[in-house]
């Protein structure tokens, strides 16, 4: 198994071949808030994405698909890149035509000033559903953020697709390419993300963005990526919402090893790479649920002996998104009732008599009965950032993980100020 070595302060920029920036531009009123992004490959390269499942999609999700050659929602979609552009503040959603037209305006901007083709940007947008997105914040903005972008970039670039995130989420992780057919070689997966709010992933999450050094195929690129989404972003929940921007795209460069032969799947580089980006996005993926809207801890909720994929999933779904086992969890109660009902209502097939309870590690319920447990112990493992709840069916042997996040008051308070 192919050891990953974390990049300390990593992100993006880490990949060779890219270099980023994020400024204000003028989408928010806050002259220090960053608010515009640019991620640019040195090189035009293969490029992959997965997006929203949305009906009420974006603006910018239509275009990047476009760009992407996607064939339809939920089709998979890759092509050629050179950059990516990314506003806050506006979510360029529910806006007709118009909207579409200034995500195409977004676009050939972004490709006059880095001297590519349209179709070679990809274009995100994150905020107020409803508002049109001005133009003129990126006609000076992006030629601005072009200049000063930089292999150090990536952090700034992290801050300026913020919207309630309360930090900027990063990650990256190299690997050695001795023994994978590439010796002296070393290849790096790093990427950003942000989210804290209308988060449950139908394909990947509200935004990210993770690119690569290593050679690759933008077909295969594609695969990769729907494989790592499937096992992180798609498995976190902060309120069950599905966002109308969800976009996550990936990018290539092969600046680790010019001039080689792309990877091909089945090979060790290929599995080592697939692994990389599972890692990555898991990591961003949990930074995303731990940074849930008013959230005070992580739960990591684990459904094991479901009798199929899809009953493991749809009984840990049920659970993580229950306002009753969340706020339950912020009122530090082992409340495992609300654990057994939530997977009880889910679809899941299973007979009650065969459920098993742990929550932080202790027993609760077993053959669908109570099980005496301290109290004051409890109280003691909530204490803890993270909290585990262990759910065992009793139906199978298919298993799956979800992240989340308790619900506070702040959570309420958030939302129910977020457009005025």
């Amino acid at each position: 198994m192919t050891a990953f070595t974390q990049i300390e302060g990593g992100g993006v920029t880490s990949a060779l071949g890219f270099k980023a920036a994020g400024i204000h531009a003028g989408f928010r009123k806050e002259p220090e808030r960053r608010d515009l992004a640019l991620v640019v490959a040195d090189e035009p390269c293969a490029a992959a994405g997965t997006f929203t499942k949305n009906i009420f999609c974006s603006a910018p999700v239509i275009i990047s698909r476009e760009h992407l050659s996607d064939g339809g929602t939920g089709a998979p979609s890759y092509g050629t890149a050179r950059a990516v552009v990314v506003n806050s503040g506006i979510a360029n959603a529910a806006t007709g035509a118009p909207g579409l037209e200034h995500a195409r305006e977004m676009a050939r901007i972004t490709a006059d000033a880095v001297g590519c083709t349209e179709e070679e940007v990809l274009v995100a947008s994150t905020g107020v559903i409803g508002q049109h997105l001005p133009l003129d914040p990126f006609k000076t903005g992006v030629p601005q953020a072009f200049a000063e972008a930089s292999r150090e970039g990536g952090a700034s670039a992290a801050r300026a697709i913020m919207t309630t995130d309360t930090h900027p989420k990063e990650y990256a992780v190299s690997f050695s390419g001795d023994d994978l057919g590439f010796d002296g070689v070393t290849f790096t997966v790093g990427g950003m993300s942000k989210g804290s709010g209308m988060i449950m992933p139908n394909m990947a999450t509200m935004i990210a963005i993770v690119t690569t050094d290593a050679p690759i195929a933008a077909a295969h690129l594609s695969q990769i990526l729907r494989d790592a989404v499937g096992v992180s972003f798609n498995k976190i929940t902060v309120d069950s919402d599905t966002s109308t921007n969800d976009t996550c795209v990936t990018l290539a460069s092969g600046a680790a090893a010019p001039g080689a032969a792309p990877i091909e799947p089945g090979t060790p580089a290929y599995c080592a790479l697939a692994a990389a980006y599972k890692e990555v996005c898991t990591h961003l993926a949990r930074m995303m649920a731990a940074d849930g809207e008013g959230a005070t801890r992580l739960v990591t909720v684990h459904v094991a002996g479901a009798a199929t994929d899809a009953d493991a999933d749809a009984a840990a779904r049920t659970i993580a998104n229950s306002p009753l086992v969340k706020t339950a969890i912020y009122g530090h109660d082992a409340n495992w009732g609300r654990i057994a009902a939530a997977a009880g209502r889910s679809g899941a097939a299973f007979r009650q008599e065969d459920v098993s309870i742990d929550i932080m590690g202790m027993p609760v319920c077993r053959g669908g009965l109570t099980v005496a447990f301290d109290e004051d112990e409890a109280l003691r493992r909530f204490e803890a950032p993270e909290i585990a709840i262990d759910v065992n069916l009793g139906a199978g042997t298919c298993e799956t993980t979800m992240w989340t996040c308790d619900f506070s008051h702040d959570y309420v308070t958030i939302n129910g100020d977020y457009r005025t």
